[in-house]
């Protein structure tokens, strides 16, 4: 239903500046087509009542978690007639690897004690060999493990268990479809995994902001999300550290850091985003903000793994304990220098579960010198980057330089790389390629000898993908040196819309800072020149507006 001409002719909504894919874009315009073509160019832009951007881009993510559902699905086949919990999953002659359906989750619920209804980290197990022998250490104790994870994901898959061993309980009740229960117990899992995935979508559309909104639907549609949603349990992590950067771009500090601090007790990853505001709290003089942050994470953290860490300390340091250890994993660029060289790496003769001290050691350092080399960027630039893109460049660079790259840690970068890099078509090669990574991948485990694929196949298409991450982050850097190509800012409306505190923030390093460490002003172009947050009443005027625009998303384009 449209609004009369009258009422329109005066509504600064109707002729507002959004970004409309059907117009700007070349995918955007094609696919338009099968839905009536692109926007027409009297059409009332944040009119629309029900199909809105958001829920538009909720009904596209429910399809691709469908999809990733369904990639999942061959390997929730069971075997057995009898009760719930005595029917197994059916992975023989390794279907999980032929048909590509693995995850993380069917085997852990035995491996982790999970199926004997154990809580985490009380409870352990003794690692065993192929032919069902304990194992025993380099230094000769015994091969003892625990519950991996940090404890919010932990706890989270206790309570799916919790929720399918009730479900179990059920059917001997009463007549309800009996499911198998480490079935009952992925379902559990999935559907939270799920909704942590649409909350990342939602958080992402919302730093987007009003006139990029559909900057987000990448997030929506990522083909990542087909293979990799439902892998492991990593978007409990994206969607606390989106919900963090939303926070911070909202002003408020002491809530990102409570999100952060969540994040980093569900996966080690969310504390990376303190790198990129404690970066740009320097160049803008806001330090005292991202204290406040900091410290806050910190407390979080410590209230949720502090009863944990008291009443079963050996199950609760196992997670960084298995992280000091573990080898090149094979998706590292590590592995793939190996497979080509037939370098025996950095640790060739390690006992069983010897740390590899040289590789943790080259690892950090990587790692430590990439953040290095963007810090430099971050504070000399002519002009301060964006949140969003300096923190998809320390994630980037943790990932790139890690001794492990599971293929989910991918998910962590989906949101980041759309706030950063808002050209669709790049995002999408990238992401296509990241998800036929797994391809190769199941075939290779599957191995030559069934048919499946040589190491080199696998780890030609893991350096394609590193190509392909490197490769945005040039272009991340290339659009901080040059902003008028910077899709957000080229038109001299936005400045940060995630950036909070750092939005049209003056330069103001610290006295401390050399010279050669200062933003350069010779290169500075006069457009680059935001007004202070404080006591400008131009800015005070934007700032009413954006907010304006964040509680009112019903634009449709």
């Amino acid at each position: 239903m449209t609004e009369p001409a009258s009422e329109s002719a005066g509504s600064p909504r109707s002729l507002d500046d959004r970004d409309l894919p059907s117009r700007t874009d070349t995918i955007g315009a094609a696919l338009s087509g099968t839905i009536g073509g692109p926007v027409g160019r009297h059409a009332l832009i944040g009119r629309a009542r029900f199909l809105t951007p958001l829920r538009v881009m909720v009904i596209i993510a429910l399809v691709f978690l469908a999809l990733g559902y369904s990639t999942k699905a061959a390997c929730l086949q069971t075997t057995g007639t009898g009760a719930a919990d005595q029917r197994v999953g059916n992975w023989e002659n390794q279907r999980a690897y032929y048909q590509l359906c693995y995850s993380d989750t069917v085997p852990l619920y035995t491996a982790e004690l999970l199926n004997l209804g154990r809580f985490p980290y009380k409870s352990s197990w003794v690692e065993t060999d192929s032919a069902g022998q304990p194992h025993v250490q380099y230094d000769g104790s015994p091969a003892v493990r625990y519950m991996e994870y940090p404890v919010l994901t932990g706890v989270y898959q206790y309570l799916s268990m919790s929720l399918a061993k009730t479900y179990t309980a059920l059917t001997k009740l009463v007549s309800v479809p009996i499911v198998a229960e480490v079935v009952m117990f992925f379902n559990i899992a999935a559907f939270g995994l799920a909704l942590a995935w649409l909350t990342t979508l939602w958080a992402t559309a919302m730093l987007a902001g009003p006139r990029r909104i559909w900057d987000a639907a990448l997030v929506a549609a990522s083909p990542i999300v087909i293979f990799q949603i439902f892998t492991n349990f990593d978007a409990l992590a994206t969607a606390f550290a989106a919900g963090a950067l939303l926070a911070w771009a909202r002003r408020r500090p002491a809530l990102a850091g409570v999100l952060i601090g969540l994040g980093v007790a569900a996966k080690l990853y969310p504390l990376l985003l303190l790198i990129p505001l404690a970066l740009l709290a320097i160049r803008t003089g806001r330090l005292r903000e991202v204290t406040r942050t900091a410290v806050v994470a910190v407390v979080t953290w410590l209230a949720v793994n502090l009863p944990i860490m008291v009443l079963f300390p050996r199950g609760w340091s196992e997670f960084f304990r298995l992280n000091t250890r573990r080898g090149d994993d094979m998706d590292s660029i590590y592995n793939v220098v190996k497979s080509f060289t037939g370098w025996r790496g950095f640790d060739p003769d390690l006992g069983f579960w010897e740390p590899p001290m040289v590789l943790n050691a080259v690892s950090a350092a990587l790692f430590a010198a990439c953040c290095i080399a963007i810090g430099y960027v971050v504070l000399t630039a002519a002009r301060r980057p964006r949140v969003a893109q300096v923190a998809f460049l320390v994630v980037a660079a943790f990932l790139l330089t890690n001794k492990v790259w599971s293929p989910q840690f991918s998910l962590w970068l989906v949101p980041l790389a759309v706030l950063a890099l808002p050209h669709r078509r790049i995002l999408l090669a990238w992401m296509t390629i990241d998800m036929l990574v797994w391809v190769p991948r199941m075939l290779y485990l599957f191995g030559e000898q069934n048919m499946g694929l040589p190491e080199q196949a696998f780890t030609a298409t893991v350096l394609l993908r590193d190509i392909a991450v490197i490769t945005l982050c040039a272009l991340v850097i290339r659009q901080i040196y040059r902003p008028d190509l910077d899709l957000v800012r080229r038109d001299g409306v936005d400045d940060d819309p995630a950036g909070g505190v750092f939005d049209r923030a003056p330069d103001a390093p610290p006295r401390w800072l050399p010279d050669w460490l200062q933003p350069r002003p010779s290169a500075l172009p006069a457009t680059s020149a935001w007004p202070s947050p404080v006591g400008d009443d131009k800015h005070a005027r934007t700032e009413a507006r954006s907010a304006g625009d964040f509680a009112d998303q019903r634009g449709f384009g």
